[in-house]
């Protein structure tokens, strides 16, 4: 495994912070329960809280931040980089406010404003763009296709986001977007070793063994997401079993507060 903190991923001709500071709590992300509605109020609608907490997590060593074209994000970002903060961005394109429990992928579609996106976030030093998982999930080959080609006309390299590791992968496999091997590099998915929020009920051993088998198919660079299951798991037990995953070779990391910075990111640092 390489040293998380030490060792960038160095990608055509590039190198590439391994972790990104996450962005779900700074949206108010649907997913994260009862904590959504106190994450609206204390970051979604404070980016000076915001950017306090990027702020830390640059001290804490991160050198990368999930991006999205969202006004408050963006403001807090920009707050950031005027107090000293230098990271790379990880653009999220198509993002939308869905609904994770009932989610309407057609309505996605035609509310995705991605091109709007694509523009806007290329003011910023992108190690990278993902089309997002809302887009990703509806199997649109010729959609996806038309997103990630603006992508990478904008000369951004480019990837995907899916909230099913496992439906998804195995898709992508027999998938006309695979078939182009320059369409797109990076694959994030949500990995923890409770499977919260995958596409299994549990994530066992044989379950993992498919997962490295399905991405051994794919053959892109996978960045994983959600390992601390939406806050379930303590760090300390989420990045032992990050460790052992031998397909990964990025986290992202969301963080609600300073003090979460500090907890999450010096239990990373010691990888």
């Amino acid at each position: 495994m390489f040293i998380i903190f030490n060792e960038d991923l160095e990608f055509k001709g590039k190198s590439i912070p391994r972790v990104v500071l996450g962005n779900a709590p700074f949206l108010a992300d649907a997913y994260f329960g009862h904590r959504t509605r106190l994450y609206n109020l204390d970051l979604l609608r404070n980016p000076n809280n915001v950017s306090k907490i990027i702020e830390k997590s640059y001290e804490c060593g991160v050198r990368s931040i999930n991006l999205a074209n969202k006004e408050n994000l963006l403001k807090a970002y920009k707050i950031a980089c005027d107090n000293g903060v230098e990271m790379k961005a990880v653009s999220t394109i198509g993002k939308t406010e869905m609904d994770y429990v009932m989610p309407n992928y057609n309505q996605a579609k035609m509310e995705a404003t991605w091109k709007e996106d694509i523009e806007n976030l290329a003011q910023f030093d992108n190690s990278m763009m993902l089309v997002d998982e809302f887009l990703i999930d509806t199997y649109d080959w010729d959609f996806i296709t038309e997103i990630l080609d603006a992508i990478n006309d904008a000369g951004v390299p480019s990837g995907i986001i899916t909230s099913f590791p496992f439906k998804t992968s195995e898709k992508l496999i027999d998938s006309p977007i695979i078939e182009d091997k320059s369409l797109f590099d990076f694959y994030m998915i949500p990995v923890n070793k409770l499977g919260y929020m995958m596409d299994v009920p549990d994530f066992r051993a044989d379950k993992q063994e498919e997962l490295s088998s399905l991405l051994e198919k794919i053959y892109k660079k996978v960045i994983i997401n959600k390992i601390l299951a939406v806050g379930i798991q303590r760090p300390e037990e989420a990045f032992d079993f990050f460790n052992t995953l031998d397909f990964a070779d990025m986290v992202s990391v969301g963080i609600a507060s300073e003090r979460e910075a500090e907890e999450s990111f010096g239990v990373l640092n010691k990888i």
